[in-house]
């Protein structure tokens, strides 16, 4: 038996200890999810769906105990954690109505009936990332669940708790035992079984692009199907016909929530050279305004960085000659702390071409729409962005020409559960989310009954 420790983030305790799966471990759960998954979709959809319901119920019920793991584990502030708590609940509760509308087609061919039926999977193997692990495992669990496939699920080694105890308020809620698994382990162990099994029949992974493209590859030798979403160096471009005031206001919360660990970071912020001078001035006393300490305080804005390794990681991009224009503040003593932080450097630099994945900005002025659409899109990655302007004509010309899967206009948002969510490029392959989520989960039957004369 091997087991691993968790530590918490915010004081470098250790937390509790996990036991690890093993390779025969995995085999063993897959087994018996594939049974479980004949029993699951042979039920009648109205049956499916309100045991999709009896599990939001459960998550929601147990909504602060959720939270107060994911701040103990993951060093996630305790507003960030009740909202990714009650997120889960939302997505159970919105992929609940699928079973009852998830139809095929009938389509009009000469000599009889052509009806098309979506059809399960089997068993979808979901590896989730560490950064936000009740968010992330429940976009791929609830549509696959609600396609009426069977799902394991390995959370990262760093942060599984919260993963854990959702597999057992799922049996709690009436679930099959076998349905939903979550076989906590080393990805070289248990995600890599997921990537060799043949009856796992689906991979939703996400992670680095380097992991993913690995995923991706060992599929292919089975012809298996895939959902990825990696990395992002995503832009915040500010125009100088924008609310600037505004721009620079919010642009500390579109890069430093979860302390930057987020794919979705809006990690460069692009601003027009004319009003670049005055950007930085508003954006010095926005980045020193963020909150960061204790993440079970109510009023904390930002925790600590997830590990120490992974603190090393962060560390490395800022050396004592890096071009910081200003830095906000951050605890000092024990945790994995690390202060948001503003960079002024040259283009080519790596800090404007690498993923950080820490709470650390990259400013660069830019000229005019073209110089911004050629910054913005000068990255292997594709995930999301924001733009800010008042020009209607020039928001729509600038969000159909950079490249990536979400963009906000005058906001920060990128991920809504009834809206697609995916990236262009090297930042993944396929859409999580939406109403066409569950469709990604099944294949498509095409029956053709032949009509005699009568």
């Amino acid at each position: 038996m091997t087991i691993s420790e968790l530590i918490n983030p915010a004081t470098e305790e250790l937390l509790r200890t996990v036991e690890q799966t093993s390779v025969d471990g995995v085999d063993d759960a897959v087994a018996r999810a594939k049974a479980a998954q004949h029993d699951w979709a042979r039920l009648a959809p109205g049956d499916r769906a309100a045991a999709l319901r009896s599990f939001a119920a459960a998550v929601d019920g147990h909504v602060d105990e959720l939270a107060a793991l994911e701040v103990a584990n993951s060093g996630h502030p305790i507003g960030n954690a009740t909202w990714e708590a009650g997120h889960v609940r939302d997505v159970l509760q919105y992929y609940s109505a699928t079973p009852e509308r998830l139809s095929g087609k009938q389509i009009p061919v000469a000599g009889g009936l052509d009806v098309t039926f979506n059809e399960p999977l089997g068993v979808i193997g979901v590896i989730t990332p560490w950064n936000f692990p009740m968010p992330i495992a429940v976009w791929g669990f609830a549509p696959a669940l609600a396609a009426g496939n069977a799902v394991l699920v390995k959370p990262a080694e760093w942060t599984p708790l919260t993963t854990i105890r959702i597999g057992e308020l799922a049996v709690e809620a009436g679930l099959p035992a076998d349905l939903f698994q979550v076989l906590p382990g080393k990805g070289s162990v248990v995600g890599e079984r997921f990537v060799t099994h043949p009856d796992v029949r689906k991979l939703v992974f996400t992670g680095s692009t380097e992991i993913g493209t690995h995923v991706m590859a060992g599929a292919a030798a089975q012809v298996k199907r895939v959902t990825l979403e990696l990395g992002g160096k995503s832009a915040n471009i500010v125009f100088d016909d924008c609310d600037l005031e505004k721009a620079a206001a919010t642009a500390p919360y579109g890069v430093f929530d979860n302390a930057g660990q987020d794919c979705c970071a809006r990690s460069r912020i692009l601003v027009q050279r004319n009003v670049y001078d005055r950007f930085m001035e508003l954006l010095e006393p926005a980045v020193k305004g963020v909150t960061v300490g204790d993440p079970a305080a109510k009023d904390t804005e930002m925790g600590p960085l997830v590990s120490k390794s992974h603190w090393d990681t962060v560390v490395s991009y800022v050396p004592d000659d890096a071009p910081v224009a200003f830095r906000g503040d951050a605890p000092s003593g024990p945790g994995y702390w690390f202060p948001p932080t503003v960079l002024t450097p040259d283009r080519s630099d790596r800090t404007v071409r690498e993923e950080i994945f820490g709470p650390v900005v990259a400013v660069l002025p830019f000229d005019d729409e073209a110089d911004a659409i050629a910054l913005a899109n000068d990255t292997p990655y594709g995930l999301s962005g924001s733009i800010w302007t008042d020009n209607l004509s020039r928001a729509m010309r600038v969000s159909r020409a950079v490249e990536a899967g979400n963009l906000s206009v005058n906001s920060h948002s990128s991920v809504r559960y009834n809206t697609p969510f995916g990236g262009f490029k090297q930042s993944g392959l396929g859409r999580e989310l939406g109403p066409d989520a569950p469709l990604s989960f099944t294949e498509t039957k095409n029956v053709f009954y032949a009509i005699g004369d009568a």
